[in-house]
């Protein structure tokens, strides 16, 4: 099959043989998509190697044959956000994150979407623990498994004042008379609402927030823990970052 001015996001990139790729891409019509990038490591090919980096906003033409497409062209769309430090893991990580819970070939406009909204902000500079979180809500949704973070599990409303624990086939659960490090794995009620309606909770909820919103990813990958987790720790620097000096959050 041939595809020709497919858009896509590049999510990964490796050396394959001597002169070629192997690249993972998030398209528009098709979903995740890996292509064979043949003779492009060569001296004549920096444009199109360029074009092929992580991040990128690309425009090509494949043929698809089984499993994998041969790249026939592509090009650029803009300027791939120049990420460094914190953001540029924070990149790494969403890359990741899609490339193990999104199946190949088959279309998801909605998570090609959230992609490219998480790239906007990224490279406009955004919190980073908020872009995030928000990130791994949409993509849960746009994968079929999200959860509804204004009610718990049996369809009661959440209790802003509350802590909750996320079951990932249930749904927010009330934990009361927590014990021990049972608080370490809840989120308040306040931050769930927050979630749920797209505005920033306050900064001490964003690390309640992350560790069960992880517990629910981890339940989704299989296992498998993530090389981003493993490269960042409990991305404690980008997921829950102390208080800047004039209130804001510092990444």
């Amino acid at each position: 099959m041939r595809i020709l001015g497919e858009h896509a996001y590049v999510l990964h990139a490796r050396p394959w043989r001597e002169t070629s790729l192997l690249v993972e891409v998030l398209c528009a019509e098709h979903g995740r998509l890996g292509l064979v990038a043949r003779g492009v490591r060569g001296p004549r090919r920096q444009a199109l190697r360029a074009a092929l980096q992580p991040l990128q906003h690309i425009r090509f033409d494949a043929v698809l044959r089984g499993e994998l497409a041969h790249l026939n062209a592509a090009e650029a769309l803009d300027a791939a956000p120049r990420l460094q430090g914190e953001a540029m893991l924070s990149g790494f990580y969403a890359n990741e994150l899609v490339l193990r819970l999104a199946p190949r070939q088959d279309p998801q406009p909605e998570l090609y979407a959230t992609y490219g909204e998480l790239r906007a902000r990224l490279a406009a500079g955004e919190p980073l623990a908020w872009t995030l979180r928000r990130f791994e809500r949409d993509l849960l949704d746009a994968t079929g498994v999200g959860l509804d973070y204004a009610h718990e599990g049996d369809g009661d409303p959440i209790d802003a004042a509350a802590r909750y624990r996320l079951d990932p086939g249930h749904g927010p659960v009330r934990v009361r008379g927590e014990r021990g490090g049972e608080r370490g794995r809840t989120a308040t009620g306040r931050a769930l609402l927050a979630l749920a309606a797209d505005t920033a909770p306050p900064v001490e909820d964003l690390g309640g927030l992350r560790r069960v919103l992880r517990e629910v990813l981890e339940a989704h990958l299989g296992g498998r823990p993530l090389a981003s987790w493993q490269l960042l720790g409990e991305l404690g620097r980008v997921s829950a970052p102390p208080v800047a000096q004039d209130g804001g959050e510092s990444s």
